[in-house]
């Protein structure tokens, strides 16, 4: 490693710390300003505010944040060796500048790295809290009772499936269980139209019991039943935002629940898996485009190129926002859409680092 990748990997790292620690506090200024009106009206602690609810919330942000953070810091660390005419030297002294992408590469790669294990494992953990002081304070009384559309994994052959819950009543609506075969074919499957929490178990007042072996269907009814399953209420009274409160490891068993239980309207949760892993890579695209980006001398100098960079973060966040939504109604592939715009920019960005000039 030279003396200039040395350099270059030091200025942006401290200009990535700078704009980390101002876009914090920039959106948690933004947030209570949107939001001191849910909290003063419903008497929320400002000491658990201050110091629970919003240091909870800053993992999550930094994690948004640090690819635009991590662009603007590059572009702004590559248009100051530019305008000092450090990079012409450097193609004087016959360094081509495909040469100076090594330091932008370590920085990506780094950053990528961290921000993968903060949204596989620590995020996830902070964001429980930051849920349940949205629930508290934030959303409405009815988001507070009851939760839609629910499926939940209840051991690795068994998934539950919940049309919607009453938290207040701790009764589920519109119940499937479904159980398989180690292979993945479908054994049996309980239906019922009501299912509540009473002394520890689960108790339908009647459940059609389906079994199916070797292409044959048995169907009884029982009325009532009584079963335990390792599904608690606190578990069926997650919101639709669940994958963001889950590590990893949890997620992948709850997409691979949904994968099994056949289910329609999984979209948005698969988007928000595969996320956990797209995601972070943005970190390290962004440093690819912002070498050949803001690496030439401009009219109007950095300004300039910071204005640029931006409207390139811009597009950049609006291309990934525009295809997820494709993805919740799976019009495209959940991973398709996820994958698609990251994909589509570091082509873009490669092509421009073969382009630029040597």
């Amino acid at each position: 490693m030279t003396t200039m990748d040395r350099h270059i990997i030091t200025r942006t790292l401290l200009a990535y710390t700078f704009l980390i620690v101002a876009l914090v506090i920039f959106f948690i200024l933004i947030h209570y300003l949107e939001h001191i009106d849910d909290f003063l009206d419903r008497n929320a602690s400002m000491r658990k505010i201050y110091l629970i609810y919003y240091p909870s919330f800053i993992p999550d942000i930094i994690l948004r944040v640090s690819p635009l953070a991590l662009f603007l810091a590059a572009i702004f660390t590559t248009s100051r060796l530019a305008q000092s005419l450090q990079v012409i030297a450097l193609q004087t002294s016959g360094v081509a500048l495909q040469r100076l992408v090594i330091p932008y590469v370590i920085v990506g790669i780094f950053v990528s790295a961290v921000m993968f294990f903060a949204g596989g494992w620590v995020v996830p953990r902070t964001n429980q809290t930051v849920l349940t002081y949205d629930q508290l304070y934030i959303h409405s009384r009815a988001q507070h009772l009851y939760v839609s559309e629910i499926h939940r994994r209840n051991d690795p052959t068994s998934v539950v499936t919940v049309g919607y819950f009453d938290r207040r009543t701790e009764t589920a609506h519109r119940v499937q269980l479904q159980r398989f075969n180690p292979d993945g074919t479908l054994l049996e499957r309980v239906d019922g139209q009501q299912m509540v929490w009473q002394d520890s178990l689960w108790h339908f007042t009647y459940a059609t019991i389906r079994t199916f072996d070797s292409g044959y269907e048995e169907r009884r009814i029982v009325a009532p039943l009584d079963t335990v399953l390792q599904v608690l209420p606190r578990d069926l009274a997650r919101t639709e935002r669940d994958i963001e409160s889950m590590t990893i490891p949890v997620a992948a068993g709850y997409v691979d629940a949904l994968r099994r239980s056949g289910l329609a309207d999984t979209g948005r949760d698969m988007v928000g898996y595969y996320s956990k892993y797209a995601y972070p890579l943005a970190n390290l695209i962004v440093m690819l485009i912002a070498l050949p980006l803001a690496c030439r001398r401009r009219r109007g100098g950095q300004t300039v190129q910071i204005g640029i960079g931006l409207l390139v973060a811009f597009v950049y966040l609006a291309a990934q926002k525009l295809t997820e939504p494709f993805g919740y109604t799976e019009d495209l592939s959940p991973l398709l859409a996820v994958v698609l715009p990251h994909a589509s920019f570091l082509i873009g960005a490669l092509v421009a680092l073969v382009m630029a000039r040597k």
